[in-house]
């Protein structure tokens, strides 16, 4: 059975096209002020064509979203909720639930319209989540405070979690290492984190953002890198 798995990043598209389980190609598009600013688009076009697909499966990365609790029905209010954290764009984007069983958390967040009916054009099986639902599923929290952080190109999402229950999370715009340590080192300011009484667990692009690891391992004692995604290996967490 052939597969598609797609990651959108806020910059970015991670391609990869999976056969019987065996990783047949996986590519990285990302906008620079080189490339045409409807690369993404570009890609998924061609993409979408190359071969006959039997699912596809959709991560969105995008930091168009909010945190409720599981069992919230007031589906009219997303749009709503999420502006209180960016803005929302009712007639380009699609909104979207994606529910975390595992927390008892849901999330409702924005894909765009123009790549949500390029993939349901398809009129095959499409599977959308959000990265952070995807994220949080993978991992495996203990009774402590904790940080999770995932690592993308020029970008993190991470949970706050203490005692088995999510305090925080966030999906941030990172440039640099002093943006990075800054969202991170104000994050445990604010939600009262001790820093010594603090584990630190680090997923995804963990060496192409070996900086921002190293600078954090100044500050902090207990860090761990859970996985690097690897070529043809990870995928978003699979």
């Amino acid at each position: 059975m052939n597969v598609l798995n797609l990651l959108f990043t806020k910059d970015g598209l991670i391609c990869q096209i999976v056969k019987n389980k065996n990783i047949l190609e996986e590519k990285s598009y990302f906008v620079t002020e080189e490339t045409p600013a409807n690369l993404i688009e570009q890609k998924l076009d061609e993409v979408l064509i190359k071969q006959r697909y039997e699912e596809i499966h959709v991560i969105s990365a995008f930091n168009h979203f909010t945190l409720m609790p599981e069992g919230f029905s007031e589906h009219d209010a997303g749009f709503d909720l999420i502006a209180f954290n960016a803005p929302a764009d009712r007639e380009k984007e699609e909104l979207m639930l994606s529910i975390n069983k595992k927390f008892n958390i849901q999330f409702y967040y924005t894909f765009p319209k123009s790549y949500y009916k390029k993939i349901k054009e398809l009129a095959i099986p499409a599977h959308f989540n959000f990265s952070g639902e995807k994220f949080l599923s993978s991992i495996n929290n203990k009774t402590t405070k904790e940080i999770h952080i995932n690592l993308y190109h020029n970008q993190c999402e991470f949970f706050a979690i203490d005692n088995k229950k999510i305090i925080l999370y966030n999906n941030l715009d990172v440039n640099s290492e002093v943006d990075f340590l800054y969202f991170i080192m104000f994050t445990l300011s604010k939600i009262g984190f001790g820093i010594n009484e603090t584990s630190f667990y680090a997923y995804g692009e963990t060496t192409e953002n070996e900086t921002f690891i190293s600078e954090l391992q100044k500050f902090v004692k207990n860090l761990k890198i859970v996985f690097d995604n690897i070529p043809n290996k990870n995928f978003i967490l699979n």
